[in-house]
């Protein structure tokens, strides 16, 4: 019997609905405790004994995927981001990579209007004064008024401005590939350089692929040009911001704050100065939460595993008619 290994963090509470259906298609189906994600040493484990895998940011490394060939056949991504995949070694090695593009597009746009929205009005600040006793009334903004600044116009960038657009916002954005001219007339962008768009934006929303190009492309020096009132949103990956120097601008007030779902270190560390920081929203890599937009990932990452080990499936939706 062929053996695949389920790790996606969010796919594995619903296993009991799934597994019976990769077993009626002649599959032992291996579910590890996971927390978070796996390290390398955690994969090795299972290194020869499975063919495929539905993995969440799982580290297979060069190593890793060496480890599992030729046994290793396909893996199935649940979501968008490959970043922790070697794509060189598993071309090398004939490993299949599938993901879902366009996953959490809806979601999470929705997280990066909330954050520029508890900032603007105040919201978790005044209710905190309220909850100590405090009758606080705190100046707040209008969206209105304020710039933001798009870093990454893909599907979540896009979405990011559709919905900021009613509010009335300024728009800049910043790209390292040509954006469809229509798109940018549509919605009155201004398509300016990195440098431009950190001067001017109020927010500044973190919507690009950790790759060479962008890892740490908020530094110390791409800080320096930042606003001190503004706010920096980070809900694509942890290393496309320099941690440190991060801390550092919102600790000496070169930053008036950041919401954070994403960090270099997942989970992020107990001792981590951003838990002491007042003017630091953070969530656990969770801005993807949203369990009708979960089921879509959860199948189409069964139907990527199944056709990654060449087994005959059709649509989606006749894979959901199996379940009983």
């Amino acid at each position: 019997m062929r053996t695949v290994l389920i790790t996606a963090p969010y796919i594995l509470p619903s296993m009991h609905r799934f597994t019976p259906i990769l077993e009626s298609f002649g599959l032992k189906v291996v579910t590890p405790k996971v927390n978070e994600r796996l390290d390398e040493e955690e994969i090795l484990e299972y290194a020869g004994q499975f063919e495929g895998t539905i993995c969440g940011d799982d580290k297979y490394t060069a190593k890793v995927i060496a480890a599992c060939a030729p046994h290793l056949k396909v893996l199935s991504k649940w979501g968008t981001g490959i970043d922790a995949l070697d794509q060189e070694a598993a071309d090398e090695y004939g490993v299949k990579i599938f993901r879902t593009p366009n996953a959490f597009t809806v979601p999470v746009s929705e997280s990066v209007l909330a954050n520029m929205l508890a900032f603007a009005r105040n919201v978790p600040w005044m209710d905190r004064a309220m909850k100590t006793g405090e009758w606080k009334k705190i100046a707040g903004h209008t969206l209105m008024e304020s710039t933001l600044g798009v870093i990454g116009v893909g599907n979540i960038g896009k979405a990011v401005i559709r919905r900021a657009r009613p509010f009335g916002m300024k728009i800049l954005a910043n790209d390292i590939i040509e954006i469809e001219p229509d798109f940018i007339i549509e919605q009155r962008i201004e398509m300016t350089s990195l440098q431009d768009l950190l001067e001017r934006s109020d927010y500044i929303s973190l919507n690009t692929s950790l790759n060479p190009t962008s890892y740490h492309l908020i530094n110390a020096e791409t800080l320096k040009h930042v606003k001190p009132t503004a706010v920096v949103i980070n809900t694509c990956r942890g290393p496309v911001v320099d941690e440190d120097a991060l801390i550092e601008a919102l600790k000496e007030g070169r930053l008036r704050g950041a919401a954070l779902d994403v960090f270099e270190k997942e989970p992020l560390p107990v001792d981590s100065p951003l838990k002491q920081m007042d003017n630091v929203i953070l969530s656990p890599h969770n801005t993807n939460s949203s369990p009708f937009f979960w089921e879509r990932i959860h199948w189409n990452s069964i139907r990527n595993l199944l056709i990654g080990l060449s087994i005959p499936v059709g649509d989606v939706e006749s894979l959901k008619a199996m379940e009983k």
